[in-house]
């Protein structure tokens, strides 16, 4: 019969940072925080994740007697810094859809289970941190992420994955806890630009850069425009900030070599210009939380970023796409990153946009000139 020192082994062989187990018994004071927040949080259900089923690991395998959890940390590499300045580094070498990487050592580990007689499963949407708070492997920050024991340098560069198994193991003591250090005075919190994180240790997840980045409604609202700042799929600004990911940070760490073969396709202008065979062959595969009916988020996300850069070389791009894409989302858009970035070139494309048949593009574009005055 297979031993917590058996697994412990295995997980690390198959290149796992840290390992922790917990009971199966049901996360009850997490639905009651999720029942209490609906407004906050029922929303994911539509993307086909009922987080208050998940809260009991039984309605995910009857027979549940324990949750394994394994430590993956994903920023084992650096990424080229212009790539981090536009995307969350865990999007950028995320291999749920390829599954050329994380996923196939999942798979030798729940392999390495079954063949022992442990049945598994691999729930999306069991709580994650919370479990492995309970498993013992780390504490949570104020930025509302969890910070490992041991990977990363202790940092929240990491991904708590959660296998509900038919075996019972001897739980690890919790570590349930807030680890920030008294003297860090609220770094994460000042930081985002949103104001997502609240003062409580909470986040109102409908505010953070990430949702409103892939799954924000329509056009971005204009007061969310410059401080969503460059971010094109997801953020890392408050972890980028946190004290105790400095550790980590400072590390002299070898290139992802993946992350650095994307970067050209991933270039601004491409991304600007792209159909729907460059999306769904170089971009959606890595990040595809946006399908390719919503491509319009994607290209309306990087006129914005393009804006916030203030860079002149923009310019053309933003006027091409300003004056022929099929979406009103993406022309408006067009229009507030040109008068961000300003000058002569700027204001004579957002004049052509004011001829618009659309009217939401017309409004924008006389924001933009006003705002150029």
């Amino acid at each position: 019969m297979l031993s917590k020192k058996d697994l412990i082994e295995n997980a690390y062989a198959n290149g796992f940072a840290d390992i922790g187990f917990t009971t199966a018994e049901p996360f009850d004071r997490h639905r009651q925080f999720l029942a209490a927040h609906q407004k906050e949080y029922g929303w994911v259900k539509s993307m086909g994740l009922d987080l208050l089923q998940g809260t009991d690991p039984r309605s995910i395998l009857p027979e549940a007697q324990a949750i394994i959890v394994l430590m993956e940390s994903y920023y084992q590499k650096t990424f080229p810094k212009v790539l981090e300045g536009h995307f969350g580094r865990c999007y950028l070498d995320d291999d749920r859809f390829t599954r050329d990487g994380l996923a196939l050592r999942i798979t030798a580990f729940r392999d390495y289970l079954r063949k022992h007689g442990i049945q598994s499963k691999f729930p999306g949407h069991l709580p994650h941190r919370m479990a492995a708070a309970r498993a013992g492997l780390g504490t949570f920050g104020k930025n509302c992420l969890f910070y490992s024991r041991k990977a990363a340098r202790q940092g929240s560069w990491v991904l708590p994955i959660t296998l509900v198994v038919d075996r019972a193991f001897e739980p690890d003591a919790p570590s349930i806890a807030n680890g920030c250090p008294a003297w860090c005075r609220n770094a994460c919190i000042a930081a985002c630009p949103t104001r997502a994180l609240r003062a409580d240790g909470t986040i109102e997840p409908r505010k953070c850069i990430s949702y409103l980045s892939y799954y924000g409604e329509g056009l971005t609202p204009r007061e969310l425009r410059e401080p969503m700042g460059l971010y094109i799929y997801g953020c890392d600004r408050c972890q980028n900030v946190c004290p105790r990911n400095a550790p980590w940070m400072a590390a002299d760490l070898p290139v992802n070599p993946k992350a650095a073969a994307m970067q050209e396709d991933l270039r601004l202008e491409r991304l600007l210009a792209m159909d729907t065979a460059y999306f769904e062959s170089r971009v959606h595969p890595r990040m595809f939380y946006m399908p390719t009916e919503q491509m319009w988020r994607w290209k309306m996300n990087v006129a914005r970023a393009m804006g916030n850069t203030r860079d002149p070389k923009y310019i053309e791009a933003l006027s091409t796409a300003g004056a022929g894409h099929a979406d009103e989302r993406v022309r408006a858009m067009t229009a507030w990153a040109l008068a961000r970035i300003g000058g002569t070139d700027a204001r004579a494309a957002i004049e052509k946009l004011r001829q618009d048949a659309a009217a939401v593009v017309r409004e924008e574009a006389e924001a933009a000139l006003d705002g150029l005055k």
